[in-house]
């Protein structure tokens, strides 16, 4: 919000707020259907007026619309889009067909993220947090034991697994063993080790991972680059002076 405040006071909104009649001929007056958002930034930037467009929107199209502009937000993690998908399923009847032909996006698009909503909760946090990404969660959601699942999670974020080398252990989770045992899996960090990961991945704004060793143990901060790199270091140490990205000759 502070970033959408400061790009609203140097440069305005940009998109129109979307509204619909209300109120009465003697008293008229208008409610917001979409862009609540740039409305708070633009009161926040000290704007009196918005671009806005009036829509003559009934009562049952009104939550419609405004799940559909949420889902076309760049910065939804996939469980806040798979609860939208459920919502819209739920409360408009539509199949999974309509709703991938509605929105652009494909049917497997649609229900695989929504199988991303029976995950157990743990492994849910972890993939709201960024721990997991989209593609471990959905390599973990073609298994149906919850314990598998929350085991390949301790793996994924203790070992680093790709998204190909957690789709291959799903596969093997699913399968077992010829003789009926699940296959041998690493042991987990405690639970308290794992809280404080998904802590810190929250206030660096990175993945951060854990190995934990019999020995030694090592915690993994990820970053893409020495801008993204001196952000981190901001967080963690303000006094420290980062890394000069174009060092003098």
């Amino acid at each position: 919000m502070a970033e959408l405040v400061h790009s609203v006071r140097e440069i305005g909104v940009l998109q129109p707020v979307i509204l619909r009649p209300a109120g009465s001929s003697r008293a008229p007056g208008y409610e917001l259907v979409m862009g609540e958002r740039r409305w708070r930034a633009a009161v926040a930037a000290g704007l009196t007026t918005v671009p806005a467009i009036v829509r003559d929107t009934p009562d049952e199209a009104l939550l419609r619309d405004a799940l559909l502009e949420n889902l076309h937000r760049s910065d939804l993690n996939p469980l806040e889009e798979g609860a939208a998908y459920q919502q819209l399923l739920e409360d408009f009847g539509c199949t999974h067909e309509e709703l991938a032909t509605r929105l652009g996006r494909s049917r497997p698009q649609i229900s695989n993220t929504l199988r991303l909503m029976r995950l157990p909760w743990a492994v849910q946090r972890r993939l709201a947090s960024g721990l997991l990404s989209a593609g471990h969660a959905r390599a973990m959601a073609a298994l149906t034991d919850s314990e598998a699942v929350e085991r390949l999670s301790d793996r994924v974020v203790s070992e680093g697994l790709s998204v190909r080398a957690t789709e291959e252990a799903a596969r093997r989770a699913a399968s077992r063993t010829p003789a009926g045992q699940p296959p041998r899996e690493a042991p987990s960090a405690p639970a308290a080790l794992d809280d404080l990961v998904g802590r810190l991945s929250h206030r660096l704004g990175t993945r951060v991972s854990v190995a934990v060793g019999a020995r030694r143990s090592r915690l993994v901060v990820d970053f893409t680059g020495v801008e993204d790199l001196n952000r981190i270091l901001a967080s963690m140490i303000p006094d420290d002076p980062g890394v000069d990205n174009n060092p003098a000759a």
